[in-house]
């Protein structure tokens, strides 16, 4: 059908109402590698202008580190660019399952399997291990790929409030019937950066004999006394089921992802995966620095430990100032301000002062939880934190939201 004057204006009209409405997603152009403090072209043309960087997923300040790049290139001169197919038709290289291998000894599981991302590894993993006659319970704030996995897959769905294990439990006890029952929820949960209940999820699970799924992406590297993740946290090494987990955030940056747990389930997704089966595998360049970045985190803790102390900081002076910061044990710290506009206001003039923060709203969080969320980095020093700090109080008077509630602020702003 043609692209016709009738059909451009349905879609113009939208993003129209979209930029009305002032939460129009504008793309900011990063111009040096990601670190703690970035160059950035905003608006496109404009002046370059270099700001602390606020907003990353680089947890332990591994994505330009001088190794990790150098063993990118000596992956590149000796595997190549692409393996241009699948993994089991010509796909696989020995780096391929070096870095798999090394996973399953780094996560404690039983073997592991490369996808291209943790997006693909939840496309993938529950239609491949499940049918009509399993359950899928998960928590109703799961990450969007783990509810795009659960939509491909022909098990029936059900869900239970955040982290309420009395909810968990009653969703256990309905579906007490079926073949095979899956507890599914985020070992740190993206957008609020609180930790999944996972000692309470497995004697649940052990309980009522299901199976345990985590999605650890944003707790891989650092999380826990050797960063092994939320399990080793909640002290359930090896009685998580299924792992999934990135290698785009703390463990390099890049892309690529996995599923780690039971030998027979990583066998089944070898098997039947459809992301695996019919997506290009990672590239060697990829897969050499991943190799290179899980033995920097292997040798010591140090970078975890320094992002520790900065998470600390940084949520001790938020709380202080008199934001509405969302508690948890995670460098992912978001300050709440419930109304979408002020949120990507506020980002702007954090902009305009030097740091880089983008205002999170609907349909990324649920209506009326918008917010700036904030990431700490083990590459961030503490000065960068307190011009940070310094920047978002002075912005915080600004629009009079220190030492409010969030009644005070809805009043002020509305949802």
């Amino acid at each position: 059908m043609a692209f016709n004057k009738k059909e451009r204006d349905i879609f113009k009209d939208e993003l129209n109402n979209i930029r009305n409405a002032g939460i129009f997603k504008d793309e900011r152009i990063i111009c040096t590698p990601q670190d703690s403090e970035i160059k950035v072209e905003f608006p496109a043309g404009a002046e370059k202008k270099s700001l602390i960087n606020m907003c990353s997923n680089n947890y332990l300040g591994l994505s330009s580190h001088p190794e990790v790049v150098k063993a990118a290139i000596k992956g590149l001169e000796n595997r190549g660019y692409g393996m241009s197919s699948v993994r089991f038709i010509c796909g696989t290289q020995d780096i391929h399952k070096e870095l798999e291998n090394m996973l399953t000894e780094f996560l404690g599981t039983e073997d592991t399997i490369l996808f291209p991302s943790c997006m693909d590894a939840n496309a993938g993993v529950f239609e491949a291990i499940l049918n009509e006659q399993d359950v899928m319970i998960s928590d109703r704030l799961v990450h969007a790929s783990i509810v795009d996995g659960i939509r491909l897959c022909k098990a029936q769905t059900d869900t239970y409030k955040h982290s309420n294990m009395n909810h968990l439990e009653k969703k256990l006890q309905l579906h007490s019937d079926k073949r095979l029952k899956v507890i599914i929820t985020d070992g740190i949960f993206s957008m609020d950066g609180d930790m999944a209940k996972l000692d309470e999820i497995v004697g649940l699970a052990e309980k009522y004999n299901a199976l345990v799924f985590v999605d650890d992406s944003h707790a891989s590297g650092f999380i826990g006394k050797t960063g092994k993740g939320t399990h080793e946290f909640c002290n359930v090494l090896g009685k998580i089921d299924i792992i999934t987990t990135t290698l785009g955030k703390a463990l390099g940056g890049a892309s690529g992802g996995c599923v780690s747990g039971r030998a027979e389930i990583v066998e089944i997704c070898r098997q039947k995966a459809r992301p695996y089966l019919f997506s290009n595998t990672i590239p060697p360049v990829v897969v050499s620095a991943a190799i290179k970045v899980l033995e920097i985190i292997s040798k010591n803790t140090d970078r975890k430990d320094k992002l520790e102390k900065s998470t600390e900081f940084w949520r001790n002076g938020l709380n202080e100032a008199g934001f509405i910061v969302k508690d948890g044990e995670s460098p992912i710290v978001p300050i709440m301000l419930f109304n979408a506009k002020l949120s990507q206001d506020f980002a702007q003039d954090l902009y305009n002062e030097g740091i880089y923060a983008i205002g999170f709203f609907f349909p990324v969080v649920a209506k009326g939880q918008a917010r700036i969320r904030t990431q700490l980095s083990a590459s961030h020093e503490k000065p960068q934190l307190e011009r940070a700090l310094d920047a978002f109080i002075k912005i915080g008077k600004k629009y009079d939201i220190l030492k409010k509630t969030k009644e005070e602020i809805i009043e002020i702003y509305g949802l």
